[in-house]
């Protein structure tokens, strides 16, 4: 029987059930998009939400006869399975043949094109090529996997050459598989985490696909974010499924209690002894190296005047003619952002316009010195006709100390090597020891509920180190094997009983391999396994046999392995897997993990999502069940490239939300600790005061699912948010603590009353002389006391004349002295720092009245952190409008750099200046004179500044929130006294700034 011939009774199942709202949802906008006439969608849902329901739901409306395309045999399995809990009259049945029989076919993307999406060239490097199974790294998939795909060993790979077709060039077990597709009739095809067609062959299923459009309805399925793809990437899939179908995100499934509440931690361990004598001496010849460039005579022209010429004054080097800032960081944004780092390391003056942002607030990094010693080595250092001899002597040194970094300058320029310093970092010792840390800890705080999986990038080192790295790292360094024996030595997790498990090897001590062995014996009588010893000796040396690690062997594949240790770990039998991303990552399902140890290289947002995923499903044994994920990172301060690893930490955060210490849903490494950058790591001196905060935190599980508010409305909505931090020294008034229903009184009333500025004020605004209210009542009681005493002294005395004199002089002094007190108390209140959040009303107000947001004032909303930090936001107005807000209060609050377009004043009252302080000032308040205030200069935000209307409406929202004052442009700026003699008038607030988003 034909494929063709197969009756195909899929729509008569039914799903026993009940569907979850979110689910519920996708399947009607998956209806109303086929509806519509479209073919094909893409769905967009995390691990654990149940894409596989969802696909075979879809499919089963479809009614039509079903090609479910997935990574691996795991995948495989779990699709059968899920297919087989449907209710089925009509007999349909989910089968795995290529010939496609039943009414659900479930295939490997393997049965077109032999690869591997997650296979790493070298460490710290995503790999994106194609493979077969004789070139196996250890993070593919096990023989197992290969023979099901029915490939023969050895099938070259499908190859991504431009301009050519691809189906032709099909081993011929994918062309019948091909051709039994073109055949099969109407079809609904299932491509099962189809962020794989992005990294392999999505040309080649783009082919087939064309071929089957009018017959077939595409489904596909990934938990990887949109958001996350570039250019080229996303281009592919809009070509390939149209827009996606958003899900809800995980945020919000775990607010509904359908995701595990889980944190992100992170534990950031230094190099060794010997690793860090290695990367101290490598660091001190590009040190040197940095060093000579600035120096001045260099070459001709040095470096430092190169830049100078170059950005600073913007001559184009290839017209000659001059360019503005705003142009030059359009033209090369790379090269841009490298220079205000230089800027901020000291090294050059800043360019007329340009502006400091958070990616500029930190020290060079070795990459932004290779970007712009690229463009300089091309254009003065390489040998040519007419060039100096110096600078051919420059261009040898340069040559030669590059390598030491990664880097290599060739004729052509800078190129990218494979950098040494990366691969200590990656591999260093100190993470396979913080495994054993936190495993124990996280022991300690779960007991025998423990379930942790800790994943590695491979099982064992595919190649031994380099000559250079010989003695500094071991030559299993970062692998699987090697946090297996450590966790087996330490007396604190050996009773974890701890066991390895990748697509090659099963493996633990001796006493759990027997206590498996005999569970295994229970559950398949016929399964014979042995565990041998010596294997992990000839591996790792001394350190296996006193771990006594024995290898558990027999006749089994690792599907039938991973199925059993997995089961095994379930159960408690052992608490610690250790395992490689592509065995135990991807595909791999087990409820029952509430930890994962990361200490693999892989960036990708697939490798991220799918690692992390593994902890965050549900567990019906454990109703309460929280989730940790720890990646320890490897951080070195003695090296300029000791940042890789942070920067990898980096990557694996970028777009994924997680709840932060304060109960703040937010993107990026912010989610990990509040005082983490994207752009730089913490000093080595934090390390150990931010290890305990995370040890903290493991402690503390029911605090984690606290800090999710499980069951509260959200609007899963991520807005920018900008996180103002106090410098050290810097006034507490600066981020006081504020509600957010709070009505803040606008501090310009204060100024305006009270004559700050007195000399710019108006007239009308001056203190009047009479007394207030309060002063006169107070002094009318004041004087009638003192005249009846007077009185009654005077009837004594018989001084009676001296009566109305007496009362008079005393009259004066308590009604000055009134006046005084209630002046020192206003000067005391003026003095207060307006506090960021004036800033913030000011900005959202001028931007409702510009158009530019739906929400003003209204609408900032406040997060105070423990440290006394603020979070604001402007929510009520979309992502759009918040991100003007965020870069606007960012602006008004950062530091002012070159030349900005204009300026805006705001006045001080310093009764510190003064020889009396706050009541020698207040005198001189009330004599008129006001010589002690001073003038902050800020910038105004772009959005404001090259319109006249947006600029008025700014500044009075400025006179409304924060301050009297005017704006002015910024060359004038420069002739305004005021604002040149206060050496602090760069930096307008002692604050710090960064920015994130958050989820609401």
């Amino acid at each position: 029987m034909t494929a063709a011939d197969a009756p195909t009774v899929i729509g008569d199942a039914r799903w026993p059930g009940t569907l979850r709202p979110y689910q519920r949802d996708v399947l009607e906008r998956l209806r109303n998009r086929f509806a519509s006439g479209e073919p094909r969608a893409w769905v967009v849902l995390p691990p654990g939400a149940g894409k596989t329901l969802v696909g075979l739901e879809a499919a089963r409306e479809l009614g039509a006869r079903t090609v479910v395309l997935v990574p691996n045999t795991a995948i495989q399995g779990q699709w059968v399975a899920e297919w087989e809990r449907f209710e089925r009259p009509g007999g349909a049945r989910a089968g795995t043949s290529r010939e496609l029989t039943d009414a659900v076919n479930v295939l490997t993307y393997q049965s077109l094109a032999v690869f591997d999406p997650d296979a790493d060239a070298d460490a710290g490097t995503d790999s994106r090529t194609t493979t077969h199974p004789d070139s196996r790294t250890d993070t593919q998939p096990e023989t197992e996997t290969d023979a099901r795909s029915d490939v023969p060993p050895g099938t070259p790979p499908v190859p991504q050459s431009p301009g050519r077709r691809l189906l032709g060039r099909l081993h011929p077990n994918g062309a019948a598989l091909v051709e039994a597709l073109r055949g099969a009739g109407p079809l609904t095809i299932v491509l099962d985490e189809c962020h794989h067609l992005l990294q392999v062959w999505g040309r080649l299923l783009a082919e087939i696909l064309a071929e089957l459009d009018a017959r077939a309805h595409v489904i596909g399925l990934t938990g990887t974010p949109p958001t996350t793809l570039t250019r080229t990437e996303s281009a592919l899939v809009t070509g390939l499924f149209g827009a996606p179908v958003h899900g809800a995100s995980i945020p919000a499934l775990v607010r509904d209690g359908y995701l595990a509440p889980f944190a992100e931690l992170a534990w950031l361990a230094a190099p060794t002894a010997v690793e860090r004598d290695y990367l101290a001496e490598n660091g001190l010849r590009f040190s040197e190296l940095c060093t000579d460039l600035l120096a001045p005579g260099f070459a001709e022209p040095d470096f430092r005047s190169w830049l100078h010429t170059r950005f600073v004054e913007g001559v184009d080097p290839d017209t000659g003619e001059r360019r503005s800032w705003p142009e030059s960081a359009a033209a090369e944004p790379d090269l841009a952002d490298a220079l205000l780092r230089l800027h901020h390391a000291g090294h050059v003056p800043p360019p007329e316009g340009a502006r400091l942002h958070e990616r500029h607030r930190t020290a060079p990094s070795v990459a932004d010195w290779m970007a712009l010693l690229n463009d300089y080595a091309r254009r003065h250092l390489l040998p040519g006709p007419g060039r100096p001899a110096a600078n051919a002597e420059a261009f040898e040194r340069v040559r030669a100390a590059l390598p030491a970094v990664g880097y290599q300058l060739t004729r052509r320029g800078v190129r990218t090597g494979r950098s040494p310093v990366d691969r200590v970092l990656a591999r260093s010792a100190a993470k396979a020891r913080a495994t054993v840390e936190i495993a124990a800890v996280e022991s300690a705080a779960m007991g025998d509920e423990l379930r942790a999986l800790v994943l590695c990038d491979h099982e064992r080192e595919g190649a031994r180190p380099s000559a250079r790295l010989r003695g500094v790292l071991a030559d299993e360094a970062g692998s699987a094997w090697e946090c297996l024996v450590l966790l087996g030595e330490d007396v604190r997790t050996r009773p974890l009983r701890p066991m390895l498990v990748t697509g090659r090897t099963v493996a633990t001590t001796a006493e759990v391999a027997a206590d498996f062995i005999a569970w295994v014996r229970r559950r398949r009588p016929g399964l014979e396994l042995a565990a041998v010893s010596g294997g992990a000796d000839t591996v790792l040396g001394i350190g296996a046999r006193e771990a006594d690690l024995v290898r558990v062997e027999g006749e089994w594949g690792s599907r039938t392995w991973v199925r059993l240790a997995t089961a095994y770990f379930t159960e408690g039998g052992c608490q610690v897997l250790v395992g490689t991303r592509g065995m135990l990552g991807e595909g791999w399902d087990a409820p029952a993990v509430n930890t994962v140890i990361d200490l693999t290289t892989a960036t990708t947002p697939t490798a991220v999502v799918q690692g992390r995923g593994r902890a965050l499903r549900l567990d019906p044994e454990r109703p309460g069940k929280t989730a940790h994920t720890w990646t320890v990172v490897c951080v070195s301060p003695d090296h300029p490239q000791g940042a890789g690893d942070w920067e990898r930490f980096v990557r694996k955060h970028e777009g994924y939300l997680a709840v932060d210490p304060e109960g703040e849903v937010m993107n990026g490494v912010a989610h990990v600790d509040p005082t983490f950058s994207p752009f730089h790591p913490p000093p080595a001196e934090a390390f150990d005061a931010v290890n305990a905060r995370m040890l903290a935190r493991a402690e503390d599980r029911l605090g984690t699912r606290e800090r999710w508010r499980v069951g509260t409305p959200y609007r899963d909505e991520v807005l920018p948010t900008l996180r103002v931090s106090p410098l050290p020294g810097a006034a507490p008034e600066w981020t006081r603590s504020v509600p957010e229903d709070a009505e803040v009184r606008p501090p310009g009333a204060v100024p305006a009353q009270w004559g700050i500025a007195m000399r710019d004020a108006d007239p009308a605004d001056r203190p009047s002389q009479a007394p207030t209210p309060a002063s006169a009542v107070l002094g009318a009681l004041a004087a009638a006391c003192v005249a009846l005493f007077c009185l009654a002294l005077g009837l004594i005395t018989g001084a009676v004349v001296a009566a109305p004199a007496a009362l008079a002089a005393v009259e004066r002094l308590v009604v000055r002295r009134a006046r005084l007190a209630a002046a020192t108390r206003l000067v005391r209140e003026a003095a207060r720092p307006p506090g960021v959040v004036a800033f913030a009303r000011a900005v959202a107000d001028a931007l409702a009245a510009t158009g530019q947001s739906e929400a003003g004032a209204e609408g900032v909303r406040l997060h105070v952190d423990r440290d006394g930090s603020y979070r604001v936001t402007l929510t009520g107005a979309g992502p759009e409008a918040a991100e003007r807000f965020r870069a606007a209060l960012d602006e008004v609050l950062s530091p002012v750099t070159g030349t900005p377009r204009r300026l805006i004043a705001r006045y001080e009252v310093a009764p510190e200046g003064h020889p009396g302080g706050e009541r020698g000032l207040a005198a001189a308040w009330l004599r008129y004179e006001a010589p002690y205030n001073r003038v902050a200069a800020h910038a105004v935000p772009a959005v404001f500044a090259r319109d006249h209307a947006r600029l008025a409406a700014f500044e009075q929202a400025w006179r409304r929130w924060v301050s009297a004052g005017v704006s002015v442009s910024g060359a004038l700026a420069a002739q305004a006294p005021a604002l040149r003699a206060e050496p602090g008038a760069a930096t307008p607030v002692p604050v710090a700034t960064t920015s994130r988003l958050t989820w609401w």
